[in-house]
């Protein structure tokens, strides 16, 4: 394979994007728990907001999966994976109350921000303009969406 990216930069940038995966993986079954099982006076507006989130979390994975493969490599894709890669703990067995679930997604996109920014430097290195774009792309959404979800918490 010569796309221009020698084999342990892609190596390095494949592990790095299995983290992201794992995360937003391990994310997307939360926010869809949460949708799932949100109650009180805001459950309307938290379960259309939750389903729009898992719906685009959903997506993510694919293209974060697919960047993998563009690389040369297999994408993790078992649970097993995604509790060893992950850094975003999954949901307890009982439903927290919403102000909780809110709290939980906040930290799940905040944590993914900082496992996307922890692999720009060896894409940056090997100049990896595709893997940097996505990147870039999964910044501003779990951006946006914490702040939105702070926003949330504001008395």
């Amino acid at each position: 394979m010569d796309i221009g990216i020698n084999e342990q930069d892609r190596q390095h940038i494949a592990d790095g994007l299995s983290r992201l995966l794992a995360d937003s993986y391990t994310l997307y079954l939360k926010t869809h728990n949460f949708h799932w099982n949100v109650t009180g006076p805001m459950f309307n507006t938290l379960h259309l907001m939750f389903e729009t989130q898992y719906n685009e979390l959903s997506l993510a994975v694919d293209a974060i999966a697919e960047r993998i493969r563009a690389l040369g490599h297999y994408a993790p894709g078992s649970y097993a994976d995604y509790a060893r890669l992950t850094s975003i703990a999954e949901a307890a067995g009982t439903p927290p109350k919403a102000d909780d679930m809110i709290r939980q997604l906040v930290e799940g996109h905040e944590t993914i921000c900082r496992t996307a920014r922890s692999i720009f430097e060896v894409v940056e290195r090997a100049s990896d303009e595709p893997s940097a774009d996505l990147l870039t792309q999964r910044l501003q959404v779990h951006e946006k969406t914490a702040w939105m979800l702070r926003s949330l918490l504001e008395k």
